[in-house]
C-alpha cells in the first residue's frame, strides 16, 4: 500500500488532473523500473505472523533496518509504519506484510541488487530476532482472526469498509503477497498501448507466478487464490477495465473512471478523515461531506489513485499488478518479464499483435482460468500455455534488443532473469504446481513443512 503523497496546488479543473498524468510522459532514455515485493513474516519458533509490536515483531524489523542500515523512519501517530533511503521505501501492508518499493533503477541488473541487498539487510535483522520471511501469494496456514493488524489509520478504515462491497477485501488486505513492477511510458499513445498490453496479458502474469495454492491450512482449489481473491472484492475498484480497449482512450478517459471510484479518505495534517463511498467528482465541487467546503489538490488526486486496484493501474507510471509473491528467482523474473515486453518497439508490437484478438469476455475468462488451472487454463478456446509461450519469447527477444550488459560487462543483457519463466513454460509447472507436489508428496499433508522449505 501506499505512502501519502503531498505538494501540488488546489484542483479547479479536470484538465489539471489529465495535465498531472500526462505529465508522467518521458523521453525513451528517461525510462526507468520500479519493483515492489511484499513477504509475509512469522516467529520462527510458533511459526505465527508476527505482531506489530514486541521483541519478535514488524516494530523491531523496521527498528532495526533502521539502526543498522541507516534507513530513514516514516511515522504515523507516533508508530514507526515504515522506512526511507535512497528513493527507496519499506512500508507494511494491512497484516504486518513487509514491502519493499524500490527506486527507479535503470536496469532489472540494478533492481535485482536491490532485492537483493534488501532481503541480505532482512535476513541479518531476522536472524538475530528469531524471525523468518516467505514469498507466496496468500498465507498458507493462518486464519484471519490469527493476522495482526497494523497501526495505519487508512487501513482501519479500510477494514471497516470492504465488507460493504464485497467478500474478500479483508483477506487482500491480510493474507495475500504480491509482486509487481513500475514502469514508464513516453506519450499517451506509448502509454495507451502498454496499458492494452499490460491488461489483456496480466492474466498470463498471474498464471506464470500463480503461488497460492493453500489457505487455512490445505488447498484451495485454485494455482493462485490471491488472483481468486481479487474478483470478489470490490467492483467499482478492480478488475480487467474493458473502457482501456475503446477508440479514443487517453488520460482523459482515465481520469473520468478514477473520478468515479468511491472514495476512502483525505488525507490532513497527519491523520487519515473518513471519506468512505463520498465521491471526488462532489469534492472538487467543494461538497464533500467529510470536508465541506474544501477542494482537493492534486496530493489528494494522487492518494486517491493509490486506492483503485484494476489488474493494471495508470497513474504517473503503469503498475503491473497480476502476480503473486514469491521466491528469489521470481522476484526478478517479474520486471524482466514486463520490461521485456513493453520497453523495446518491437515485443511491445508484438505483445500487442498478441494480445489485441483476445476480446473482452475472453480476457475475463482467462483471468478465472489463470487464477484456478495456471498455465493449464483453457478460456474460449485460448490456452494459457500457449500465450505464455509466445510472451516470454517475445520478452527475451525485448531484451536481447534493449541489450543491457551486467557483471561488469560479463553478462550481455538481461535475459538469464527469464530463466524461471523459460522453465515453467517448457515444463508447464509453476510454483503452485511445485507446492501441490510436495504437499501430496513428501510433505504427506503436512503444510508446515512449507516455511522450512520455501523461506527467503
Amino acid at each position: 500500500m501506499s505512502i501519502p503523497q503531498t505538494g501540488g496546488g488546489p484542483i479547479e479543473n479536470k484538465a489539471q488532473l489529465v495535465e498531472y498524468l500526462a505529465s508522467g510522459c518521458k523521453p525513451k532514455q528517461d525510462w526507468r523500473i520500479g519493483t515492489e515485493h511484499e513477504k509475509f513474516g512469522y516467529c520462527r519458533e510458533t511459526l505465527l505472523p508476527l505482531p506489530y509490536d514486541g521483541r519478535r515483531s514488524i516494530k523491531a524489523m523496521l527498528e532495526g533496518l533502521r539502526d543498522r542500515f541507516g534507513w530513514a523512519p516514516v511515522m504515523e501517530g507516533g508508530h514507526i509504519i515504515g522506512l526511507e533511503k535512497d528513493g527507496a521505501n519499506v512500508s507494511l501492508e494491512p497484516g504486518g506484510q513487509l514491502e519493499l518499493s524500490g527506486a527507479p533503477l535503470e536496469t532489472i541488473h540494478q533492481t535485482c541488487d536491490e532485492v537483493n541487498q534488501h532481503l541480505r539487510e532482512v535476513h541479518s535483522i531476522a536472524d538475530d530476532l528469531g524471525i523468518g520471511f516467505i514469498g507466496l501469494g496468500a498465507a498458507p496456514i493462518w486464519a484471519h482472526d490469527q493476522m495482526p493488524v497494523m497501526p495505519k489509520g487508512r487501513y482501519a478504515l479500510m477494514t471497516d469498509y470492504m465488507d460493504r462491497v464485497g467478500t474478500m477485501g479483508k483477506t487482500m488486505m491480510y493474507r495475500t503477497c504480491t509482486v509487481q513492477v513500475n514502469l514508464d511510458f513516453a506519450s499517451e499513445a506509448d502509454m495507451v498501448q502498454k496499458l492494452r498490453v499490460a491488461l489483456a496479458l496480466q492474466p498470463v502474469a498471474t498464471a506464470l507466478f500463480a503461488n497460492s495454492p493453500f489457505l487455512d491450512g490445505k488447498p484451495n482449489g485454485h494455482k493462485s487464490w490471491r488472483a481468486r481473491v481479487w474478483r470478489d472484492l470490490d467492483a467499482a475498484r478492480t478488475g480487467m477495465l474493458p473502457f482501456v480497449f475503446e477508440d479514443g482512450f487517453g488520460f482523459e478517459a482515465w481520469v473520468d473512471y478514477a473520478l468515479d471510484v468511491p472514495m476512502y479518505f483525505v488525507y490532513r495534517d497527519g491523520k487519515y478523515i473518513n471519506a468512505l463511498g463520498q465521491s471526488f467528482r462532489d469534492f472538487m465541487r467543494g461538497q464533500l461531506p467529510a470536508l465541506p467546503g474544501e477542494v482537493p489538490t492534486l496530493s489528494d488526486f494522487a492518494d486517491h489513485l493509490t486506492t483503485i486496484f484494476p489488474e493494471a493501474r495508470l497513474k504517473k507510471f503503469i503498475e503491473m499488478r497480476g502476480a503473486d509473491g514469491g521466491p528469489w528467482r521470481r522476484l526478478c523474473a517479474l520486471p524482466a518479464f514486463w520490461v521485456g515486453l513493453t520497453y523495446d518497439q518491437g515485443a511491445l508490437d508484438g505483445a500487442w499483435d498478441l494480445a489485441k484478438g483476445l476480446d473482452a469476455q475472453t480476457r475475463d475468462a482467462l483471468r478465472v482460468a489463470a487464477s484456478v488451472e495456471g498455465l493449464a487454463g483453457v478460456a474460449k478456446g485460448v490456452k494459457l500455455m500457449d500465450l505464455a509461450r509466445e510472451a516470454v519469447a517475445i520478452a527475451e527477444a525485448g531484451l536481447k534488443a534493449r541489450a543491457c550488459p551486467g557483471a561488469g560487462g560479463l553478462l550481455p543483457d538481461e535475459t538469464h532473469f527469464l530463466n524461471a519463466l523459460k522453465e515453467s513454460v517448457a515444463t508447464g509447472q509453476t510454483p503452485a504446481d511445485e507446492l501441490l507436489a510436495r504437499y501430496h508428496g513428501d510433505w504427506q499433508g503436512d503444510l508446515s513443512q512449507i516455511y522450512a522449505a520455501y523461506s527467503y
